[in-house]
């Protein structure tokens, strides 16, 4: 049986020599941002498919950009929780390697956060389709909410963002697999485990605990399983490891 407790979680930390932690949506919900694939959340009442693929994007652009800008660009101005920040003070610390995240909202980074792979992109820019020229998101909410498509500063192409939609490739697959192999703990944080590729890269060190408030597929081959907050329960982590 894993360990459920604070204390399992210090001594396991204190038994290894490298650690990553592994984010999911549950550590940005603190910060008020709501996790879409919860039951009753955004992928409970629209196809994704229909709006967040790159199919959509290609194939009914200004529907595609009104519902992204309309869903996603407000994520830009939230702020950190204790969660991430307390995860920035163990990478501070020595105590982690990095962050590897499923989340596309920059907190991470916004909290000091100096490795941080994103998985599924980020919603800091976006870039050309024709000549890969970068602006940022801001500049493309912009353009559609002055009624038209985004299009580059440089060239006049189609813009797209720099998140992973259904239907692409994760560019910074290889780049968290070779992290997660390097270290023997990963701490997955707020996420339940339940689609790949994060599934698959708690699997990739010899040894896992999991902060999350439900329970996760995981559970029964992790050391230790903490059903809690992540602001608090890192919080009272980095004071036990670090002061």
């Amino acid at each position: 049986m894993p360990g459920t407790t604070l204390e399992d979680l210090v001594l396991l930390f204190e038994q290894v020599d490298g650690a990553v932690a592994l984010t999911g949506a549950g550590i940005s919900t603190e910060s008020g941002i709501p996790d879409f694939r919860s039951p009753g959340g955004l992928y409970s009442h629209i196809d994704p498919m229909e709006y967040l693929s790159v199919t959509a994007m290609y194939d009914h652009p200004e529907r595609f950009w009104r519902f992204f800008i309309d869903v996603f660009s407000p994520i830009v101005d939230f702020e950190p929780n204790a969660g991430h920040r307390a995860l920035a003070r163990l990478e501070q610390a020595g105590r982690l390697v990095g962050v590897i995240t499923q989340n596309i909202d920059g907190l991470h980074t916004k909290a000091g956060s100096e490795t941080v792979i994103e998985v599924h992109g980020h919603l800091r820019t976006v870039h050309c389709t024709s000549c890969e020229a970068v602006a940022p998101l801001t500049e493309a909410a912009q353009q559609v909410n002055a009624g038209g498509l985004p299009t580059c500063p440089e060239c006049g192409g189609a813009l797209r963002p720099d998140v992973v939609l259904f239907g692409d490739q994760l560019p910074e697959i290889d780049r968290a697999l070779e992290l997660a192999q390097s270290v023997e703990l990963v701490l997955v944080v707020g996420s339940s485990l339940s689609v790949t590729p994060a599934s698959y890269l708690a699997l990739q060190s010899g040894r896992r605990a999991i902060i999350n408030r439900e329970p996760t597929l995981l559970d029964s081959v992790s050391d230790v399983v903490i059903n809690a907050p992540a602001g608090e329960t890192l919080t009272a982590l980095v004071e036990a490891l670090v002061g």
